[in-house]
């Protein structure tokens, strides 16, 4: 009787002595464990091809285990409003860890009291109780679900090209089919309208409606900035309609377009209001839905019939009021809008300058896209500010677009850097390409 074997790889547990060498040493192995253990795809990122590990952060700078520097110009997506490392929020951790780092669910938690109490005197209008969960997905997610229970109506109304999450409710309201198409069946009720046309949103609106969903700017979508009352008049709509306002200022609010949230701009209080990315400084992840009283009520009868385990954490809560105390002691809404406009004219000097290459740039504070006439040309030059020291990345819903959001303490001479850096490669591009015609001319 034969005897078969089945070969087993030995596995190896490797342990690490977390002394001030250690990031050093997994540095050494990040990208072979990325590439067996999170996601082959990482063999075919720019940072995988270059083995550029991140290994140390400040201010508005990344550095990579070789040493080198990037002007960060991505932001993580819209993290760092305050910059990377912000030693205030750094501190407020540091200090909490001695204290409490995650609560015991039972005990009242006045870390998260306080910072509710904190955000609810920022917020615009009536908007005054919260509930803290971990990320944009999240609080997407649980305004959803208030707003269902709040009106007792089930259909959502989003927008085409929205970016509001991956999880099965958020993505329902997500507007992209690359995203939705490989999950469907999703959850049924949701209706995806085109962004700034009011007069389909008026008539997609029904008397099953319990909500609107929107982003004040698309961010996936490419920076979409809708024409000016947009918003005004989908509050007014709404209203008139007897319909929930959900505004997801995910990676709009906490200052990335020059207000504190991107609504104030046209005096708009939504019913449901989404934060997230930014409310952690960039040192602790938190996100967060919040209502009016009115609309909180209805979940007066069972508290927690949503609920999150580590949501509203001390450490995060933490985190999130040092942010806030930043922003405002520093200044930076305003900044954002002075350095955005700033940064938009250069752009915009460069679009003059480039036609053939860049076709839009658009924006609000320091939230810009940066359009390119086709999607090869946008890698080209982002792969190329990579290659020269420049962050920044496109947006998910739209390929020909760069997404440029640094924190919002960056200075006009970092500024200048980005632009002469985009300039120098245009510049190339178009000699090369030049070049190029007067050879096939000559054949």
């Amino acid at each position: 009787m034969a005897v078969y074997k089945r070969r087993v790889t030995a596995k190896r547990f490797t342990r690490v002595n977390y002394g001030p060498e250690h990031y050093e040493r997994i540095a050494e192995n990040c990208l072979e464990n990325s590439i067996n253990h999170l996601n082959t795809a990482y063999s075919q990122k720019l940072a995988g091809a270059e083995g550029a590990v991140e290994f140390r952060d400040q201010g508005v700078y990344t550095f990579d285990n070789h040493g080198k520097r990037y002007l960060d110009c991505l932001g993580g997506f819209g993290i760092f409003n305050v910059g990377h490392r912000h030693p205030r929020v750094i501190e407020a951790v540091k200090a909490q860890l001695d204290q409490v780092c995650l609560h015991s669910q039972e005990l009242l938690n006045p870390w998260a009291a306080h910072l509710a109490q904190q955000l609810a005197s920022l917020a615009p209008g009536d908007l005054q109780y919260m509930f803290f969960c971990n990320s944009g997905t999240e609080a997407v997610e649980g305004a959803l679900k208030l707003a269902r229970l709040a009106t007792g109506k089930s259909e959502i109304i989003s927008t085409k090209n929205a970016y509001h999450g991956v999880s099965m409710g958020a993505l329902s309201a997500t507007g992209r089919d690359v995203f939705r198409k490989p999950f469907e069946p999703l959850l049924n009720g949701f209706k995806h309208v085109p962004f700034g046309d009011i007069k389909a949103l008026e008539e997609a609106i029904t008397k099953d409606t319990a909500a609107v969903i929107l982003e004040p700017i698309q961010g996936e979508g490419g920076i979409n900035v809708p024409p000016v009352g947009y918003l005004r008049k989908v509050r007014n709509l709404t209203k008139k309609k007897g319909v929930l306002l959900i505004l997801d200022e995910v990676q709009t609010g906490l200052g990335r377009t020059g207000r504190m949230f991107a609504c104030e701009h046209e005096g708009v209080v939504p019913d449901i209001m989404c934060l997230a990315k930014a409310l952690g400084g960039g040192v602790m992840p938190i996100g967060c839905f919040m209502a009016t009283k009115k609309i909180w009520k209805v979940l007066e009868p069972n508290p927690s019939i949503h609920n999150s385990t580590f949501g509203g954490n001390p450490l995060a809560c933490a985190a999130a009021s040092a942010t806030l105390e930043v922003l405002v002691d520093e200044h930076l809404p305003a900044r954002s809008a002075v350095m955005g406009n700033y940064f938009m004219r250069k752009l915009d000097e460069l679009k003059e300058k480039y036609p053939q290459y860049i076709m839009d740039v658009r924006g609000r504070g320091l939230l810009i896209g940066l359009e390119f006439q086709a999607k090869d040309i946008r890698e080209a030059v982002q792969a190329e500010l990579f290659h020269r020291g420049v962050l920044v990345a496109g947006t998910m819903n739209s390929n020909r677009t760069i997404r440029i959001e640094p924190p919002l303490i960056i200075t006009e001479s970092q500024i200048n850097f980005m632009v002469d850096t985009l300039e120098g490669i245009l510049a190339e591009k178009a000699e090369a390409d030049s070049k190029s015609k007067k050879r096939r001319k000559k054949k």
